[in-house]
């Protein structure tokens, strides 16, 4: 038996296999590459010594998603396929709205086709919107302040109407907060296209000389030092959620929302000091205005995932630097 990925050649997905092939697990992977490479998959196999079974398909394409199905014994499903750039789907919103809403109608019914009844989702802390109390945990109120957000939002729901609806699934809707570094091998890590979005990578082109500086949003909250602070989790930590969330639907049915998080918050400042210190370069950096819709802080109460899933992340800021420093470098 075999656990589908859906999207599984991008950052969440591949690290997420790794994660599965080293606990003994078959993996098969879906992905149409638009924003990802083939390398990742290479990177996985040479770190496992395990082979992966690769379809290249748009998962909302119900014809060939089914073949996959029909060729393929699969036992559960890991939901990572879906645009996720939060600028682009303000500017594109159809275009979102489209994409991560058909890949998962059309995944739900072919797994229903096919009687796959255990799925795991990648959602986003972003379904909080803009609260200001913290940590955040599962009983909060959710709401939205972009399209990207709203997508997830809505397969949250979409998810959890199906398993209302169908008694014998099981649904695991895990709530990332920063996902970043790299595997510790430096074979795989997060490769975005452009110029990243997100803090981490932009800091390592800055350390690398790709970039001339670090733009820091707001010097004028109140936060330890001003800065924006968030809550960083290394991606092989993600990656063991994903594992360990894949294994609670295997004894248990329903729809569970899981905050995947340290709780331990990290202001923008102390991530370019801990880059600096693992790069061994300086990162230039300037304080501008603050972005719209930023909030001061926003963290996890990761206790529910404890407790569900017997999980909890074993890494720090330096290991999150140095593992993405060494991702950055084996590039070269």
């Amino acid at each position: 038996m075999a656990v589908l990925i859906t999207g599984g050649a991008g950052y969440v997905g591949i690290h997420t296999a790794v994660a599965l092939l080293e606990a003994g697990k078959d993996v098969v992977v879906v992905d149409d590459f638009s924003n990802s490479s083939p390398d990742s998959i290479k990177g996985a196999e040479k770190i496992t010594g395990r082979k992966i079974t690769v379809f290249k398909a748009d998962v909302a394409d119900r014809e060939a998603l089914e073949k996959v199905f029909a060729g393929n014994s699969i036992d559960a499903v890991v939901h990572c396929a879906g645009f996720k750039a939060v600028g682009e789907s303000c500017a594109e919103p159809v275009k979102y709205y489209r994409n991560n809403l058909d890949t998962t109608l059309t995944l739900l019914e072919t797994m229903k086709k096919f009687g796959v009844t255990r799925a795991v989702f990648s959602s986003s802390a972003t379904v909080y919107g803009g609260s200001d109390k913290m940590p955040l945990d599962e009983t909060m109120p959710t709401g939205c302040t972009n399209p990207y957000g709203w997508t997830k939002f809505m397969i949250e729901q979409i998810f959890r109407d199906a398993a209302a609806a169908d008694k014998s699934l099981s649904v695991m809707l895990l709530r990332y907060f920063n996902p970043v570094g790299a595997h510790e091998s430096g074979l795989i890590g997060e490769d975005p296209r452009g110029i990243p979005n997100n803090l981490m990578p932009y800091i390592a082109l800055v350390a690398a000389g790709e970039l001339p500086r670090l733009n820091v949003f707001g010097g004028d909250y109140p936060t330890k030092d001003g800065t924006g602070v968030r809550d960083y989790i290394h991606i092989m930590d993600l990656a063991a959620g994903h594992l360990a969330a894949v294994g609670y639907t295997e004894k248990h049915t329903g729809c569970e929302a899981v905050n995947l998080g340290t709780g331990r918050p990290y202001s923008v400042l102390e991530m370019v000091d801990a880059y600096s210190r693992a790069s061994g370069r300086e990162i230039p950096y300037v304080i501008t205005d603050r972005r719209p819709g930023d909030v001061a802080e926003c963290y996890a109460d990761p206790s529910k995932a404890a407790k569900l899933l017997n999980w909890k992340a074993d890494r720090g800021l330096d290991e999150m630097c140095r593992d993405s420093w060494k991702w950055i470098c084996g590039k070269k």
